[in-house]
């Protein structure tokens, strides 16, 4: 989930065809009981646009009494943005906030100078087998923005914009495209989008933004005559007119991008910065456990355990 289990993330990637600048193919990771399927960061690329941290968790199933349970752990200079497809789970953080979430609605929390949560299957839930399939994605802040004050925004699917047509259903999660804008508050232009494809129909990516990707959660995608896998990234290079028409069997995509920040990111463990003093004082912070008086403390109802800090 958006607890990074690797101090320095790192996946592999292959070549693309004239249209795609990168094509990453992620990899599996087991978390116990479910899987984590990472495509970003990879090694010939970081980021796209601001997004610098993409997971595919699950499909998984659960048995009566089963569940994630991702206890606390820290974040700095980022936001995150959870994206479920089916199942649920519980969202608690430092500033108070308790959240549940399902299918198509948006989690989205802003770290900036410090904050941390929780995220585990509910109580309620553990009463009868349950399934979990999302993607949970890292938004760098910009510099200015680095040090922001946390926050927190929920919303339900019924105020995200969605479009529906000609055998596409577009749901935008974050920021603008195709004419339409999404309620959270962002730091960058940017766009994140859940798109369901019937078989042979199309969606073009937006035009005006600088860094544009796909994530194929199901199904596969044609691009310039090729034919794309569920559970690869394609990365497209700035400029090109880029339909992407669904396979036989229809896909279901996450379209993400934007504007490129002013630098590269150090990423380490669960923290984002531009600086590697910002990375070092987090971990002294959260490696001193002040939960009273220092940077981070603990999600109010989640305390009595938390994720230390890894050593290396």
């Amino acid at each position: 989930m958006s607890w990074n289990p690797a101090i320095e993330p790192q996946c592999p990637t292959a070549g693309g065809v004239d249209s795609i600048e990168t094509l990453i193919i992620p990899r599996a990771r087991d978390l116990g009981g479910f899987e984590v399927r990472r495509a970003l960061p990879a090694p010939k690329r970081q980021m796209v646009g601001p997004f610098i941290f993409f997971d595919q968790a699950g499909p998984a199933e659960f048995i009566t009494g089963e569940g994630i349970d991702v206890r606390p752990h820290p974040h700095i200079g980022l936001g995150t943005v959870t994206y479920l497809y089916k199942g649920e789970f519980q969202h608690r953080d430092s500033l108070g906030s308790n959240q549940m979430i399902y299918p198509g609605e948006l989690n989205w929390m802003v770290a900036g100078n410090g904050v941390t949560h929780s995220e585990r299957t509910s109580k309620e839930t553990r009463l009868a087998p349950s399934s979990l399939f999302g993607i949970q994605t890292w938004v760098a802040l910009p510099d200015q923005h680095e040090d922001t004050d946390a926050a927190f925004e929920h919303f339900g699917k019924e105020a995200l914009p969605f479009l529906q047509g000609e055998g596409k259903e577009v749901r935008l999660i974050l920021g603008s495209a195709w004419g339409e804008k999404a309620p959270a508050k962002v730091f960058s232009e940017m766009f994140y989008a859940d798109v369901i494809l019937e078989a042979g129909a199309n969606i073009p990516l937006p035009k005006e933004h600088e860094d544009r990707g796909v994530y194929i959660s199901t199904g596969s995608v044609v691009v310039a005559g090729e034919t794309y896998e569920a559970g690869q990234m394609m990365i497209f290079r700035p400029g090109d007119d880029i339909t992407l028409t669904a396979g036989e069997q229809g896909a279901r995509l996450m379209l993400l991008g934007g504007e490129t920040l002013g630098g590269p990111r150090y990423i380490w463990w669960n923290f984002v910065a531009s600086s590697r003093d910002k990375i070092e004082e987090a971990k002294q912070a959260w490696a001193d456990g002040n939960w009273q008086d220092g940077k981070f403390t603990l999600p109010p109802g989640d305390t009595e355990e938390f994720i230390p800090l890894p050593r290396k």
